[in-house]
């Protein structure tokens, strides 16, 4: 089975080249394989040149924006090219832990559920302020209160999908509102939404993390804001 792991960047130069080693040697469940798909969301930085050379690397599919258009249109253009029956959603700024795949993608591939949220507030949350905390519990208390949802970390990045589910919900997101587009029309259509433990670990400690982490040391998270989708 074949997982596409979709990573929208945007001026990540210094993250980039290690995130893409830490999930290539990402464990995964058995007989399944994975494409990792960059979709560079106009960088400026030299985001663009690291993307080109792991591409030709072969290391990785490249897609890029010609300028910036948000992390919702990259996460879009990525599901368009993607090829897995399951797509798993990266960030690339080492919050997240891909030591953390396995345990998104088996309730997919067991026929458990069609749609995985790795949740930091099941799991570790290690360096997370205060502030981030309290917003994301009140994110995910509106999309129970609206939608039913019944989780406990509705802005998290780690997401995983049947991609023929994923298809079906047309998402109009650009930037930072997929989350919330997301969770509404899944729900909406009826669908419920599997939640797992994941690791967080705040973006300076995530900095100094080997390039392939141990299971002892995982991390996981995000930098997410949310906004209500119709």
């Amino acid at each position: 089975m074949k997982i596409s792991i979709i990573v929208p960047v945007y001026n990540e130069c210094r993250t980039l080249r290690q995130l893409v080693q830490r999930v290539r040697h990402a464990p995964l469940p058995p007989d399944c394989s994975a494409e990792m798909i960059v979709v560079d969301d106009g960088s400026t930085d030299g985001t663009a040149q690291i993307v080109a050379e792991e591409a030709c690397a072969g290391n990785i599919v490249a897609q890029r924006l010609s300028r910036n258009l948000g992390k919702g249109s990259a996460i879009r253009a990525g599901i368009e090219i993607s090829c897995g029956e399951m797509i798993l959603i990266q960030d690339a700024d080492l919050e997240y832990d891909p030591n953390d795949y396995r345990a998104l993608l088996e309730p997919l591939i067991n026929g458990k559920a069609d749609v995985v949220y790795g949740s930091r507030f099941l799991g570790k949350a290690v360096g997370m302020r205060t502030s981030n905390r309290i917003a994301n519990r009140i994110l995910a208390a509106a999309a129970n209160l609206l939608y039913g949802a019944q989780i406990t970390d509705e802005a998290t990045a780690y997401k995983a999908f049947r991609a023929s589910l994923l298809r079906t919900l047309r998402l109009n997101c650009r930037r930072f509102e997929f989350c919330p587009e997301v969770t509404a029309k899944l729900r909406r259509l009826g669908y419920r939404i599997h939640e797992v433990p994941i690791h967080y670990i705040a973006p300076l400690s995530a900095l100094l993390k080997p390039a392939v982490p141990s299971p002892k040391t995982r991390e996981g998270a995000q930098k997410h804001a949310g906004v209500s989708a119709a």
